[in-house]
């Protein structure tokens, strides 16, 4: 996968079968994607460092989920969870494992970018991993306008985070 490697989006197949749903209330196929991705962070980050969010605490916090779809289910997961006014952070981005190089993730960051803006934000945030197995997402990011920022919104300098933002 060249393309992976130089750090740009692989040629996205089938994105016009992708939909894109609010999440009004927790289903089952979404429950397992949040799961997923807990299991996944837990699993590759010490507890201390971990700020992987469970789904009723995304919806306790006043996040609004999304859930990128296709005729064969739920592909991928991402959150807008509000914090200061016109500052929102993006929590639980997560492609299933059988779906990645195929866009999942370029259309869902893009999607909530719009959806932010569209509910007033101006800045959106992101806390994610150091470590290797996190600097695709990193890359991700960063090909999306997200720059390097100090730790926002109580999370303290850890060298297993990395703290980036962008305006809207």
């Amino acid at each position: 996968m060249q393309n992976d490697i130089l750090g740009q989006d692989p040629a996205p197949r089938n994105l016009s079968t992708f939909r894109i749903d609010p999440v009004v209330a927790l289903t089952w196929d979404v429950a397992e994607l949040v799961n997923r991705h807990q299991e996944m962070m837990r699993a590759q980050t010490p507890s201390e460092s971990c700020h992987v969010m469970s789904a009723d605490d995304l919806f306790a916090a006043g996040a609004r989920v999304y859930a990128l779809r296709d005729d064969t289910g739920t592909l991928g997961i991402a959150a807008i969870k509000p914090l200061e006014d016109g500052h929102c952070e993006l929590k639980s981005m997560h492609t299933r494992i059988e779906a990645r190089g195929r866009g999942v993730a370029a259309a869902l960051l893009q999607h909530i970018l719009v959806q932010a803006k569209t509910l007033g934000m101006a800045r959106m945030s992101l806390e994610t991993g150091s470590e290797a197995p996190f600097a695709p997402a990193r890359r991700l990011y960063a090909r999306h306008g997200f720059t390097l920022c100090p730790p926002f919104a109580g999370y303290l300098n850890d060298p297993l985070s990395v703290f980036m933002t962008r305006t809207l």
